[in-house]
């Protein structure tokens, strides 16, 4: 059986963000990060995500990985998922890679699987559903 991906694209807007520092490690501060952000373009919703960040001295990168719950739209269905989210922050650009939960989606979006990320440009992910 064939599998059918599909893309959505879009842009992020971040409503909010909470650092809070738990650890020096070098030249690095280990913090746990609360973001919430509105989502637009093909994915339509919220997200809520927690992270454990390494954040460069003196302005330097800042590394992340944790998890994000979306809870809107994709695709005319509606519902939830997660995602495990990675990257890094360096100079003021985000680069992101995303990676659907298996399992994890609800109501409509129940069997979604996928992968993408998030750059300046906005976001993608490829997806099918199982």
């Amino acid at each position: 059986m064939e599998i059918r991906k599909s893309r959505a694209t879009g842009r992020i807007n971040v409503t909010s963000y909470n650092s809070q520092p738990r650890d020096e490690a070098g030249a690095f501060t280990v913090s746990d990060a609360q973001v919430t952000e509105e989502f637009s373009g093909d994915l339509v919703g919220a997200g809520s995500a927690r992270f454990v960040t390494a954040i460069e001295a003196g302005g330097g990168a800042t590394h992340f990985a944790g998890v994000e719950h979306f809870l809107g739209q994709l695709g005319g269905r509606s519902g939830s998922f997660l995602m495990k989210n990675s990257g890094a922050v360096t100079d003021n650009v985000l680069h992101s890679t995303w990676q659907v939960i298996p399992g994890s989606g609800t109501e409509e979006l129940a069997g979604i699987r996928g992968e993408g990320g998030c750059t300046p440009e906005g976001y993608t992910l490829d997806y099918w559903f199982e």
